[in-house]
């Protein structure tokens, strides 16, 4: 067996040489060729090295070469579908932990219901990761301080002079632009925001100037849809 490699190697070798200014093999391009060539080498050094291995145990080695044939299929299978595992996986993980985004498809995400009724979600903010609650009662995005400075806002310098409206009276905030916001596979940029005072936020807000740009956004029982433009 061991020759017979040799000895094929050698004429492809052969050929490569002879057909080296066409550029072509056997009607083949000459890296097809020696890509073809090396595989074919490849998978027979491994089956002398198998039949070496198991020889005189033909019932063993059948049983190997069918294991490590339903481990190939099962990682071609896996890789042809890589998606949409992903996205199974996607769903089970957001039925599990709420607040992690499903991608349901390119430009759209899902969001479960969390314990307390409300949809949180954990979104990108100028490259900063922060918890927020989806709210279409708020006219705009609002940052808690923390979350506005771990997005790397100037805190210190900001202007509180916004009058805003708030479960526990009416108060100030400082208005921001968001150079950019990800939820999922979905992304706005430039987005007008406010960054609320100290202690009066608890979790920061996904208002409506982030959701009335996408293309669509609703409620599905306990499950939110929210679909951004291509």
């Amino acid at each position: 067996m061991l020759w017979f490699l040799l000895a094929g190697l050698g004429i492809a070798l052969i050929a490569l040489v002879v057909t080296h200014d066409s550029g072509t093999v056997a009607g083949m391009a000459s890296q097809d060729f020696a890509s073809l060539a090396t595989r074919i080498a490849l998978l027979v050094f491994i089956g002398s090295a198998v039949i070496l291995m198991f020889r005189g145990r033909m019932g063993a080695a059948l049983k190997a070469g069918a294991i490590w044939l339903v481990i190939g299929a099962a990682l071609a299978v896996g890789y042809t579908y890589r998606m949409d595992l992903r996205t199974v996986a996607d769903r089970v993980m957001a039925e599990l932990m709420p607040g992690h985004v499903s991608v349901s498809d390119a430009h759209s995400v899902g969001v479960v219901r969390g314990t307390a009724g409300d949809f949180r979600v954990f979104a990108e903010i100028n490259g900063a990761r922060v918890a927020m609650v989806v709210d279409s009662g708020a006219s705009t995005v609002v940052l808690t301080q923390e979350a506005a400075k771990a997005a790397g806002l100037p805190t210190e310098v900001l202007t509180y002079d916004v009058p805003v409206d708030t479960a526990g009276g009416r108060t100030r905030a400082a208005t921001v632009t968001l150079d950019r916001i990800v939820v999922g596979d979905i992304v706005e940029r430039a987005v007008p925001a406010l960054v609320a005072q100290p202690g009066l936020l608890r979790v920061s807000l996904l208002g409506m100037t982030f959701l009335n740009r996408l293309e669509s956004w609703q409620v599905r029982g306990d499950r939110l849809e929210m679909r951004g433009y291509p």
